[in-house]
């Protein structure tokens, strides 16, 4: 799987910018719709930039929210579309392929697996439309517990919104620098 070149982007049709969100991101029809209008009028120098930019936008979103609580639902859709860490909590949920590879060492314990499931569970309890985000991506399972505990303890929604925008941007980074060195 590859990326076309992010200075191609303005050229692109429809179904290669939805391939490049899906890619970077994970598949929200959401997202792409509230992304694609406002970021690809123009190309981009690099994928970092790209990536930032849908960073300013989403964080961009989380301003409009806090004035306008009726975007909670697009902004649960847009944060929800991520899996959630460790087993899914419908066992017919399918991980895409990035996600199956970011997660591998989350599942190999069962009672770890089985914390995880509890935690989720509490979690989205606690912020009620969110999903759990955190960059895995060189993290211990227990640092992983820990800062969700710490989160969930804290109790602030509009913090872990922007959390949640924050780690989506810095995951589709990482996305974004290991498929350009497959190239």
């Amino acid at each position: 799987m590859s990326l076309p070149p992010s200075t191609s982007l303005d050229q692109s049709d429809a179904q290669t910018l939805k391939f490049v969100l899906d890619t970077l991101f994970e598949p929200c029809d959401t997202l792409k719709g509230y992304l694609i209008p406002l970021l690809f009028p123009k190309s981009y120098s690099s994928y970092s930039q790209l990536i930032e930019t849908a960073r300013t936008l989403l964080l961009d979103l989380f301003d409009k929210y806090s004035k306008d609580p009726a975007l909670k639902p697009t902004i649960d859709k847009i944060v929800s579309a991520h899996p959630r860490l460790g087993p899914p909590k419908n066992p017919n949920t399918k991980l895409s392929a990035h996600s199956s590879k970011e997660q591998a060492q989350l599942n190999a314990d069962p009672v770890l697996a089985q914390k995880l499931v509890e935690l989720n569970d509490l979690y989205e309890q606690t912020f009620p439309g969110l999903r759990f985000v955190v960059f895995v991506n060189g993290r211990s399972r227990d640092q992983i517990m820990e800062n969700m505990n710490s989160r969930i303890k804290r109790n602030n929604i509009n913090l872990e919104i922007q959390e949640a925008f924050n780690a989506m941007c810095d995951i589709a980074l990482d996305r974004a620098n290991k498929l350009q060195h497959k190239l």
